[in-house]
């Protein structure tokens, strides 16, 4: 099976980055957490310490990567933006047409100055859309935008949907709806598309 990777710096919004893990695994999709840190043990912007299941450096290949996924929060995205060797994957998984999926800050703060929400429609934590227009990013305000390969959400509201969208993304509606409806997330619209 094919695994997906979600990276972790420290100052990660953690309803952002968990619900994002457990919802893909109720879904049966292979995912690890990636701490960018020395250290398994990642601190996000309230407090809670994680242990990320390897470090960025423990990764031979993220080439066959389904997903590569950022969450947002302050300072962990900025964090997760002076990472060299993440920002040059996520250009490059791009490049390639892989899929990749931000949420709140990140959107803004990580792949807007990397081009790669360059022309394409898009939804950020409200505030930080300036910065997303300013590379070429069509902003909403949505919880969630799909833009082929590129999913954006808004913020923590938005977590769970944000994830579903991904499992839809990935395995469709069916196996989104089977997820949701364990979790009593029963959705009117399931996201947006363009």
């Amino acid at each position: 099976m094919r695994h997906s990777y979600i990276f972790l710096a420290n100052g990660f919004e953690e309803i952002e980055a968990l619900s994002v893990i457990d919802i893909l695994r109720r879904a049966g999709m292979s995912i690890s957490s990636v701490s960018i840190n020395d250290t398994p043990a990642v601190t996000g912007a309230h407090g809670v310490t994680v242990a990320a299941d390897c470090l960025y450096t423990e990764v031979r290949d993220f080439n066959d990567a389904p997903w590569l996924i950022i969450p947002g929060g302050m300072p962990g995205a900025t964090n997760l933006a002076n990472c060299a060797p993440l920002c040059e994957l996520l250009k490059a998984h791009a490049a390639d047409g892989g899929n990749i999926a931000a949420i709140c800050a990140a959107p803004a703060v990580v792949l807007a100055p990397l081009g790669i929400l360059k022309g394409r429609e898009a939804t950020c934590y409200p505030g930080f859309e300036a910065e997303c227009k300013k590379c070429g990013a069509k902003m909403h305000d949505a919880p969630v935008i799909v833009d082929r390969n590129i999913v954006t959400g808004n913020g923590p509201a938005s977590a769970m949907r944000f994830a579903l969208t991904i499992v839809q993304q990935a395995l469709g509606d069916a196996k989104a709806q089977e997820v949701g409806s364990g979790l009593l997330y029963y959705p009117k619209q399931m996201n947006f598309y363009f």
